[in-house]
C-alpha cells in the first residue's frame, strides 16, 4: 500500500506536563462590593490576605483616581504579588493574585472576601510553568 494512502490509526493528544511550575495564579472577580474607594481599607486588606498565605509583604503602592474613581494597586510580595483594580462605580473588583513557593493563594480569596463583601465572586486558577 502507497504510504500517502496508508490511514495511520488513531493518535493520541500530547499533554505538556510542565518540569517546573514556580507557582499558582488565581484571577478573581468581585461584583457588588463596599469599600471600593478606601485606599486605607484596602491597604490592610492586601496586607491580611498576604499574611493569611504565609508571604512576605515588600511594598504596598495604591493609586486612586480623584474623589469617585478607583483605585489600582499592588502588594508586592517576595513570593509574587497581590494586585488590585476597583471600579467603585459598578461595584467591581478584579483580583490578580499570584504566589511561589509553599504559599497558598488560596488563602487570599476568603479574606478579601470579608473585607469587600462581595455580592458574587468568579474564581479562576492557572499553574504557571
Amino acid at each position: 500500500m502507497d504510504d500517502a494512502k496508508r490511514d495511520p490509526g488513531p493518535t493520541t493528544p500530547t499533554v505538556a506536563v510542565p518540569a517546573f511550575a514556580p507557582g499558582l495564579h488565581l484571577l478573581a472577580d468581585f461584583w457588588d462590593c463596599r469599600g471600593l474607594r478606601d485606599a486605607e481599607g484596602i491597604e490592610r486588606a492586601l496586607r491580611k490576605a498576604a499574611d493569611a498565605c504565609g508571604a512576605t509583604v515588600l511594598a504596598v503602592t495604591l493609586h486612586g483616581f480623584g474623589d469617585t474613581g478607583g483605585i489600582t494597586g499592588v502588594a508586592l510580595l517576595a513570593e509574587s504579588h497581590i494586585s488590585i483594580h476597583t471600579w467603585p462605580e459598578t461595584g467591581y473588583a478584579a483580583l490578580d493574585i499570584f504566589m511561589c513557593g509553599r504559599c497558598d493563594p488560596r488563602r487570599a480569596v476568603p479574606v478579601l472576601e470579608t473585607h469587600f463583601a462581595p455580592g458574587r465572586v468568579t474564581v479562576s486558577e492557572h499553574r504557571r510553568g
